[in-house]
């Protein structure tokens, strides 16, 4: 006789994903691959048009993103049905990589239903003609899911597959680190997708910020630096009251490092020339305690919009926003100030894992152009600073080319300039991880982005 099933036996059903949320995921991915959007804005911009429920917000975004990260290992599946993946309508594409998604790395829903509304999504958009291969080749898919043949690790493309990783990045890499940490680089998720909050210095104090935090529901552990929180669980932080008036910020403990090494003192001039959209310009300006001034440039309007916003919520009185192109030398700044950080625009590959989205967009020729302008900026802006001042370049990269080489060249032609150690403000733990040219931070190893930080001074 059949046993009664005990309650712990009795496992709760996921949810399920619903349609909706496929349109959703579906028009986000199609931002995304098609017309070279962002996924976290495209998903937020979404959201604010669509009256979707929390839970359809929370399945769209998991589809999205579980289907960027895993893009290249889902092509490679779809490759085994497809004579010729590039002749398809992209659109077409796309429900074929989110459906192959859901079959082969989610359990939400079974896998003919997946198919059935596959067919569907393709159906609404106009492709009825193309309704029996997207049948075909998911159902394909099902029956070969256990026999697909997968890289193995003597293969060339391995990594890239397994990882889902551009070959022409992954050998990049390679190229760039040993073979062993160049392998866990590209391996590398991180099941910690935390936000991390830091207190206003100006207007909170360590045991208000404490005590803030005690009132929330969310799940909080400490940060890898000092009076630094990580929650997980915070839905619309943006939308905290204690965050709208103030009382705390939303920074990344890199973007926190690099503003660190600077380390300007009460009452400098500084110059923040890459400062969109403000988190490293409104740290600094609490570190200096409100003295001083400090200059933060970006070359678009509604950017400086940004910064203005950040300083005026934080309450910080000594930042002064303005449109400016750092690449275009202005005589009056000239050696004027005590210091100067360039955050510089970058790949972005130091945080590949939690915006997948960054390992497609990113191109050999948009790095070599991304290089030439590192350089046009390093020349340009050290220029501004002053005899015994300090230049900071920092990115948010693991490539070398954009890293050391960066600074390794730019001391061959600016001999003015000297590797400076960091401040102790920066904890010994990644000081003593600093190299010739600067600190490369490594996700896998150090549990933070991917960034770069060089501190130099002028002689």
């Amino acid at each position: 006789m059949t046993q009664p099933l005990k309650p712990e036996d009795i496992k709760p059903a996921r949810p399920a994903i619903t349609m909706d949320a496929r349109r959703v995921a579906l028009q986000v991915l199609n931002r995304v691959l098609i017309d070279e959007g962002y996924a976290s804005l495209s998903l937020d911009e979404i959201f604010h048009q669509k009256n979707l429920s929390q839970r359809d917000k929370r399945l769209a975004t998991a589809i999205v993103y579980k289907t960027l990260e895993d893009l290249v290992r889902l092509d490679f599946a779809l490759d085994q049905f497809l004579s010729d993946r590039s002749a398809l309508d992209r659109k077409v594409l796309n429900v074929l990589r989110l459906t192959a998604c859901q079959i082969l790395l989610m359990d939400r829903v079974p896998d003919f239903a997946s198919v059935n509304e596959a067919v569907e999504l393709v159906r609404q958009m106009g492709f009825e003609d193309m309704t029996g291969l997207v049948n075909g080749v998911l159902r394909s898919l099902i029956r070969s899911i256990d026999d697909l043949p997968w890289p193995k690790e003597e293969d060339a493309d391995y990594l890239s597959v397994t990882y889902s990783i551009p070959q022409w990045l992954a050998d990049l890499i390679l190229s760039g680190y040993p073979e062993a940490a160049a392998r866990a680089i590209i391996a590398f998720r991180s099941q910690d997708h935390a936000i991390t909050l830091r207190r206003n210095e100006i207007l909170t104090s360590q045991a208000e910020f404490e005590t803030l935090l005690r009132r929330k529901v969310w799940a909080k552990t400490p940060g890898r630096l000092p009076n630094v929180i990580r929650v997980s669980g915070a839905s619309d932080i943006a939308m905290d009251q204690d965050f709208l008036s103030g009382r705390f910020s939303i920074q990344g403990e890199g973007s926190m490092l690099a503003a660190l090494a600077l380390a300007p003192g009460v009452g400098a001039q500084v110059l923040d020339c890459c400062a969109a959209p403000g988190g490293k310009t409104c740290y600094l300006a609490e570190r200096m305690q409100n003295t001083g001034r400090i200059h933060a440039w970006d070359v678009h309007e509604h950017r400086v919009d940004l910064i203005r916003a950040q300083a005026e919520r934080l309450r910080l009185y000594n930042i002064r926003p303005a449109v400016r192109d750092s690449t275009v030398f202005l005589e009056r700044f000239e050696g004027m100030m005590d210091a100067v950080l360039l955050d510089a625009p970058c790949s972005g590959t130091g945080v590949m894992d939690s915006k997948p989205d960054i390992k497609y967009r990113l191109t050999q020729d948009g790095l070599s152009s991304l290089v030439s302008l590192q350089e046009t900026l390093l020349s340009v802006n050290s220029r501004y600073v002053k005899p015994g001042g300090v230049l900071v370049y920092a990115t948010c990269s693991i490539l070398p080319q954009e890293n050391e080489r960066q600074i390794e060249r730019f001391l061959e032609s600016h001999p003015e300039f000297t590797p400076d150690d960091l401040p102790e403000t920066i904890p010994a733990t990644y000081r003593e991880q600093k190299g010739p040219f600067g600190l490369q931070l490594l996700p896998h190893r150090d549990g933070l982005e991917g960034f770069f930080i060089a501190r130099l001074r002028r002689r």
